[in-house]
């Protein structure tokens, strides 16, 4: 029986040809029957391939989706993975990259982890949204890192109300709110103001995004707790962005509620390091210089 694999790419990456036809070649070498996108492959000239439609089916019956590219690429490749329930495996070719697992040097050996299966999952809490519209759902999505209902014109303030769990809590004008879970802390959420949520954590951001009030503070609340989000009626239309990669218009008047995913996504981890560590090195903390410090003074 064979062993199947998807791999999906960030194409306008000059060095991921190379990249791509490695790790093929590495899988293939290994019994796995490697699929790639159709687009993808053929922009790639890869050969060796099964294409595969950008569809559910892609991921279906794959031991891993294998993500080469930064958090963009891995959050395209979370939208084929999740319905097949699949974990994904992330190797950053982009900056920053708080999704990925690994770095391109270590390509040989990632892949022997999954040829070997040495390698734990993890499940992900995601956000599942619906846009109401005089009592009925008139757009519905998901998230893995954050839902926001953002204003559309930039000279504009959205007006919105705020509820938790059907209570009224607040209401001011804002450039947006910001709805993450704990992995989607460290991106949009936190750029907004956000605290940094260990993914282990069960629990929902909201996030107001520049607001003019005085009060209007983020929010960690229960992870069964659903999220109320209402623009005023007399106010400006808003537009909800799930993921920075795909977006519904909001209009005045309308609510977005965002609750718990009923499905998680499943990420693939090669390492044993904590979070933590994660996360001097994602965003550059001088923890040795903190370490040297507090040993001076222990001393």
């Amino acid at each position: 029986m064979s062993r199947d694999a998807l791999l999906v790419t960030h194409t306008g990456r000059w060095d991921m040809v190379d990249r791509a036809r490695e790790v093929s070649e590495l899988l293939l070498s290994a019994g796995f029957q490697v699929r790639m996108l159709e687009e993808e492959a053929a922009e790639l000239g890869v050969t060796e391939v099964k294409s595969m439609p950008p569809d559910e089916t892609a991921a279906a019956g794959c031991e891993v989706v294998l993500v080469l590219g930064g958090d963009g690429t891995f959050l395209r490749a979370a939208e084929l993975a999740r319905p097949a329930r699949t974990a994904l495996l992330g190797v950053n070719l982009g900056r920053v990259g708080f999704l990925t697992e690994t770095e391109p040097d270590a390509l040989p050996h990632t892949v022997r982890q999954i040829v070997e299966r040495s390698y734990r999952v993890e499940e992900r809490l995601t956000l599942d949204v619906d846009v109401w519209i005089d009592g009925r759902v008139v757009a519905r999505d998901w998230a893995l890192n954050e839902a926001s209902v953002e204003k559309t014109k930039r000279e504009r303030m959205l007006e919105v109300a705020i509820e938790i769990d059907d209570r009224p809590l607040t209401s001011f004008g804002c450039d947006g709110v910001v709805c993450a879970s704990p992995t989607g802390s460290t991106a949009y959420a936190f750029s907004s103001g956000g605290p940094v949520v260990w993914p282990d954590v069960r629990a929902l951001l909201v996030v107001p995004n520049a607001a003019h009030a005085l009060f209007a503070r983020p929010l960690v609340i229960a992870p069964d707790s659903t999220v109320g989000i209402t623009v005023a009626d007399a106010g400006h239309d808003g537009v909800l962005g799930c993921d920075g990669r795909r977006t519904s218009p909001v209009p005045s008047g309308a609510r977005v509620t965002v609750r718990r995913g009923r499905q998680p996504v499943l990420i693939a981890r090669t390492h044993a390091l904590p979070f933590t560590e994660r996360l001097v090195a994602k965003f550059g903390l001088p923890a040795t210089g903190f370490r040297a410090g507090r040993e001076r003074h222990d001393g």
